[in-house]
């Protein structure tokens, strides 16, 4: 009997027996939905990463869309981002009404270019449009310009929101990122490839308690359980109050423990992760570009390998990839591509040239935790056999 090549995912989750027995434990329990398990969760999360309040919630989505209700984000404000990310980076801003514009990346890291923020932000200002709230994205884990960043914040009077959905894991300068020293508000994602996932969840992680109260119950639909913090001194056991217009954003008990479990091993996942990294940077072809960190202070968590090629072969190795059984991705579309877009956001890609580029060249390739030595192997030769060819 012939023995099929097994297809090599561009990413996938690892789960343990610890990780299932957490489950069903849960789901034994008398809660489900809202108890002890989700409260815990938070609790570790802000042991991680030092920060002082930490909200779980359904996805990173909807954590976007909280921390910027709670910023006082709203209509005809003006939000801004980078083109190379999910769209919910950008997303948060239109649930609130306001308007979107987008900030080039840099060519070496794939981040927020800090140089063409400043300008931006320079001639923004004459024009009396300057963004209320900037939401920086750590793309594949690999931190931003932090400190140049909330300089700029102070100078121009913006919020900051750290979307960290790729960074759990990931260090600036000795600190973990999901610490907001240097933001209003961080927010990751917990979703199923993601550095340790819940398989669906997020979390905003912030400095600030009157932010942590509202978020506790924005999430909830608006309703205030809490007796501390109610308008009407009502004693009935009974009682809640819907204080806000919120939404149903609550990660269930079971999300929580899986988020639990999985935690104790992002040390292990990002350490593997970045094994196998290393080793795809020294054997790979040096017709490849590599993305670059800040500088050698930064610690990235490696959610997705992302590689760089000319832009004339970029298909053609994609689809030879596919051929060859191993999975591949293009992370990401630039939002202001995408239909919806298109009808609401007029871009100068003059000022977008970084990200085109980008687009143009990049492919991820198979990074993940449970990934083993012979398929990671397969994956430097198959792409080093494609330039072998050229």
């Amino acid at each position: 009997m012939v023995k099929k090549n097994l297809f090599i995912p561009y990413s996938k989750h690892f789960l343990d027996k610890n990780d299932f027995k957490n489950i069903i434990k849960t789901t034994k329990s008398n809660y489900i939905s809202q108890g002890p398990k989700q409260q815990e969760f938070a609790k570790n999360l802000r042991k991680h990463t030092k920060s002082k309040y930490v909200t779980v919630l359904n996805s990173a989505t909807s954590a976007l869309h909280t921390a910027c209700v709670s910023l006082g984000l709203e209509k005809n404000d003006i939000l801004w981002t980078v083109p190379i990310t999910w769209p919910a980076s950008a997303n948060c801003g239109l649930y609130c009404g306001a308007k979107v514009d987008f900030v080039d990346i840099d060519e070496e890291t794939y981040n927020i270019c800090t140089k063409k923020l400043q300008k931006k932000l320079l001639i923004s200002k004459k024009k009396n449009r300057l963004p209320k709230i900037l939401v920086v994205v750590h793309l594949a884990g690999n931190p931003c310009d932090l400190k140049k960043i909330k300089s700029l914040s102070k100078k121009y009077k913006f919020k900051i929101i750290e979307d960290a959905s790729h960074a759990m894991g990931s260090f600036y300068f000795k600190m973990p990122i999901g610490n907001p020293k240097y933001s209003d508000a961080v927010v990751t994602s917990f979703g199923p490839l993601k550095s340790i996932t819940s398989a669906e969840g997020g979390a905003i992680f912030t400095n600030n308690k009157k932010h942590f109260l509202f978020n506790e119950i924005f999430k909830q639909s608006g309703i205030q359980k809490d007796e501390n913090y109610f308008y009407f001194n009502n004693k009935n056991k009974w009682w809640n109050e819907q204080q806000v217009l919120g939404y149903n954003y609550k990660l269930s008990e079971i999300h929580a423990s899986l988020g639990i479990s999985q935690l104790k091993k992002l040390k292990l996942f990002v350490k593997k992760r970045n094994y196998l990294s290393d080793i795809y940077e020294k054997k790979l072809s040096n017709k490849i570009r590599f993305q670059k960190k800040l500088n050698k202070n930064i610690i990235s968590a490696r959610h997705i390998f992302i590689i760089r090629v000319d832009k004339k072969l970029r298909s053609k190795l994609f689809n030879f990839l596919i051929k060859n059984n191993i999975g591949a991705m293009v992370n990401y579309i630039p939002i202001y591509k995408h239909p919806y877009y298109k009808k609401i956001v007029q871009v100068n890609l003059n000022q977008l040239i970084e990200s085109e580029n980008y687009y143009s060249e990049a492919i991820s390739i198979p990074l993940y935790y449970g990934m083993n030595k012979k398929d990671h192997q397969k994956v430097i030769k198959v792409i080093n056999k494609f330039f072998d060819q050229k």
